[in-house]
């Protein structure tokens, strides 16, 4: 059975509020994701299906818009095709009104045979992307703090983006390096003072206490920065799986916001703030005269918040520095598809060279980081651990 035809002179639009990345890669083949911001939905669509849909802003018609496919792919687009793309797009509630009566409607199925151009793809989770509500309970489950955490997040950018120019940061980026220059000079004593502070229990609960603020500032950084970059932030809250009680923040289109180097720079916005909330405890560790109780607790925060903010850019999922290293490589699902590819090239698959060069070049280089970042782990843990037994020699 034949699709209806569609009307050359219908002007499609999409509904406000669907947004659209940046290609990227994906297994072997470049992507882009189009989320529906009402449905909280997001799908994957090939570079031929973004050209369409990005151009449907309600000023072209399809005739229009066909003229532009075809000199850019070199054939033009049957009934069948326009029927498909526009019933899918239509059922995922991506158009704004609906079709005439000639074209297909929006609740229709696509002709059969034809190949679905919308696959749904899977959300990001972690601070700097979504985070699905869980259900409330006794032991697991979260609660909002604020009832807009947009309009949070916007007093937040308000009161601290004078710190996100050049000129602030540049210099407290400098502090944090000399910082943990002179902590990994002085690592043998912050080992000792770490190890020392899990026999004080009233100064352990103290620093932990701290490290659990330095969480919460490390998550609403992530909603700060993804405002000053042009995101929205949809939640902000408190998710417990008991005994452990942390704050989220929810960047909903993190994927989508405008320039690579924004998403880059909220995924690290969380480390960062981590590193500026010792600052102060650093300069009171290494300027003032104090008691030796004082100092070691003191320098073992520094050393338990270095590490913890550290390990949040490791270039491991769900980690920061995994979002950091996927959105640097141009990558979603950079995990999966290195570890399908390294299979391939350890099996001397031949597939393995039918993979584009700079999907082949992203997959070795994030293996490589991932193999460093192993290596330097094991090395880590080693020295500790030697430390620990040379000094109970």
């Amino acid at each position: 059975m034949n699709a209806p035809a569609v009307p050359a002179r219908y002007r499609p639009a999409l509904r406000p509020g669907v947004l659209l990345s940046e290609p990227l890669l994906h297994g072997r083949d470049l992507v882009h994701l189009v989320r529906n911001t009402g449905s909280g939905q997001s799908f994957r669509v090939g570079p031929r299906e973004h050209f369409l849909i990005s151009r449907m802003d309600g000023t072209r018609t399809l005739e229009e818009l066909g003229a532009d496919y075809a000199g850019r792919f070199g054939r033009r687009l049957g009934d069948s095709h326009w029927h498909s793309l526009l019933a899918l797009l239509g059922t995922r509630g991506l158009l704004a009104g609906r079709p005439g009566p000639a074209d297909p409607p929006g609740g229709a199925a696509p002709a059969a045979g034809v190949p679905k151009v919308l696959a749904p793809a899977a959300a990001p989770a972690a601070s700097a992307g979504t985070q699905p509500s869980a259900p409330r309970g006794l032991l697991r489950g979260t609660v909002r703090l604020v009832a807009d955490a947009d309009a949070t997040a916007t007093r937040l950018h308000r009161v601290t983006r004078h710190l996100l120019s050049p000129v602030a940061m540049l210099p407290l980026l400098a502090l944090i390096v000399l910082m943990e220059i002179t902590l990994l000079l002085h690592l043998g004593e912050l080992l000792d003072d770490t190890a020392a502070l899990f026999t004080a229990p009233a100064l352990l609960l103290a620093v932990a206490t701290l490290l659990w603020l330095s969480t919460a500032l490390h998550e609403l950084a992530h909603g700060v920065l993804a405002h000053h970059h042009g995101g929205r932030v949809s939640e902000i809250g408190l998710r417990w799986r008991l005994p452990v009680v942390i704050m989220y923040c929810t960047v909903d289109d993190f994927l989508h916001l405008p320039r690579r180097r924004g998403r880059i720079a909220t995924a690290g916005a969380g480390a960062a703030a981590n590193l500026l909330f010792l600052l102060p405890f650093f300069a009171v560790w290494a300027l003032t005269p104090l008691d030796p109780t004082t100092r070691q607790a003191l320098g073992a925060l520094l050393l338990l918040g270095s590490v913890q903010a550290f390990t949040m850019l490791l270039p491991l999922p769900p980690l920061d520095g995994y979002r950091i290293a996927a959105q640097f490589l141009g990558a979603t699902g950079l995990a999966a598809s290195t570890a399908a590819y390294l299979r391939l090239r350890l099996r001397r698959d031949p597939a393995a060279a039918g993979y584009p060069r700079r999907a082949r070049r992203a997959y070795a280089a994030y293996g490589a980081a991932v193999a460093l970042t192993l290596v330097l782990l094991a090395a880590a843990a080693s020295a500790v651990a030697h430390h620990y037994l040379t000094t109970a020699q």
